[in-house]
């Protein structure tokens, strides 16, 4: 996403969502909503969304961190989740791994993601590309 971040629209988001450091199960639940609400908007998300909902990960993260074990997901999983979450199928990722092989030999946890193709879906999905590696 490029662009320039509109410090107005920034704010009225953080004021509209109010992430803070979570101590409850209750503002967990809550920040979790506010991020599935962001996620949900898919390639229609703002800059400024974007910027609120990587702080809302963050939040999570911690707050799960200190209060689940969790066993970490593969890249595989988190594509997988990510797919679901928007209601894609195989054919919509043709574009990002460049063929309709490659695509599947991935999806199926045949081939590992190559840093590229981490980097390809970290735009496609608009997340950082870390997540894939």
């Amino acid at each position: 996403m490029i662009g320039t971040l509109n410090q107005e629209e920034y704010i009225r988001l953080l004021a509209e969502t109010l992430p803070r450091v979570i101590d409850t199960e209750e503002e967990y639940e809550r920040l979790l909503n506010e991020a599935s609400k962001l996620m949900a908007l898919g390639e229609l998300i703002t800059l400024e969304q974007a910027e609120v909902l990587q702080l809302l990960a963050i939040l999570i993260e911690q707050y799960e961190d200190e209060h689940y074990h969790l066993q970490a997901a593969t890249p595989h999983d988190i594509l997988e989740e990510l797919m679901l979450a928007r209601g894609l199928r195989q054919k919509d990722l043709v574009e990002v791994f460049g063929s309709k092989g490659i695509t599947s030999e991935v999806i199926n946890g045949k081939r590992s993601i190559s840093k590229s193709q981490a980097k390809a879906l970290g735009a496609f999905f608009k997340v950082s590309p870390a997540l894939f590696l």
